[in-house]
């Protein structure tokens, strides 16, 4: 058996919003693998993961693959992506009641807190998109909405690895980046508007521009394209569209059906393991197969 160990290994898991996103299995896996977990959650939704974490009612949600025990991570950081440092936070949000118990919600701040306080970063998981406009086509689209869909899906992990590299530097076994795409970044994709499209097009070429400004320093940045997964953030897009999405994609796979989240937690222990230390500036596609078919 060829084992993933992550033993000692920090992974610091951003973008975590509730149970049953890509971010929760994902880091359900790593912790599987024996990784130190730390989150980075939204500050308005601290409080809701937490939640999750610690509710008799959600004990199941937390279970661990291959009876590894309970997702634990050992601390929770508030991080809004849409800010690189507190300088850039604008009056009305740090005296939201939500952002005022925090005092660094920014990437720098929260990445500068991680890696002091557990002594460097191994691994970092970039789950993060959002744009108030997704159902908004493209012609529809305010400049105002396009550049913040880009600014939080896309630069975040330019601003998170910037600031990441002086932690992520010098790691026993080099460290890694792993991002989450969607095949909406390459292919027009019904009610994935709203400058959402163009900020994972913009992604998948960050992703392998910081490869190769950080390959020197042995960090590997990659990106898996998940197939269409009825999250509760697909299901708030537009009511009933998410399912129509999930069933189309499962009927023109090459493997007709739908994906599991845990395919693409198991995919990204893969990427982020020495069993891929020669891959990088790669999209790996967990969807079934959807991405090769014309029709």
């Amino acid at each position: 058996m060829i084992p993933i160990d992550f033993k000692n290994k920090v992974a610091l898991v951003t973008g975590v919003g509730d149970n049953d996103s890509f971010a929760w299995y994902i880091a359900k896996a790593l912790q599987a693998a024996g990784a130190r977990l730390v989150f980075a959650c939204h500050p308005r939704v601290v409080g809701i993961v937490e939640s999750f974490l610690s509710r008799d009612a959600d004990r199941e949600s937390r279970e661990l693959p291959y009876g590894g025990g309970e997702l634990k991570p050992e601390k929770v950081f508030a991080c809004d992506a849409s800010y690189d440092t507190m300088d850039d936070v604008p009056p009305e949000v740090k005296s939201d009641r939500r952002y005022a118990k925090f005092a660094d919600y920014s990437i720098q701040g929260t990445i500068d807190a991680v890696g002091k306080e557990f002594g460097g970063i191994d691994i970092l998981i970039h789950s993060i998109a959002f744009s108030r406009e997704i159902t908004k086509s493209a012609k529809e689209t305010s400049r105002k909405g396009y550049m913040e869909a880009i600014g939080i899906s896309a630069y975040s992990l330019t601003s998170m690895l910037r600031a990441a590299e002086p932690y992520m530097t010098g790691r026993e076994g080099g460290a890694c980046a792993v991002g989450l795409t969607y095949l909406g970044g390459e292919k027009v994709v019904p009610y994935y508007g709203g400058g959402m499209s163009t900020a994972k097009a913009a992604l998948q070429i960050d992703a392998q521009q910081l490869a190769s400004n950080l390959g020197p320093k042995n960090i590997r940045v990659n990106l898996i394209s998940a197939g269409p997964y009825l999250s509760r953030a697909m299901r708030s897009i537009k009511p009933g569209e998410g399912e129509k999405t999930v069933e189309y994609a499962k009927s023109r796979s090459p493997l007709p059906r739908a994906i599991e989240p845990e395919e693409v937690a198991n995919a990204t222990a893969f990427l982020c393991s020495p069993l891929a230390s020669a891959i990088t500036g790669h999209i790996l596609y967990v969807d079934c197969g959807y991405n090769v078919m014309g029709v």
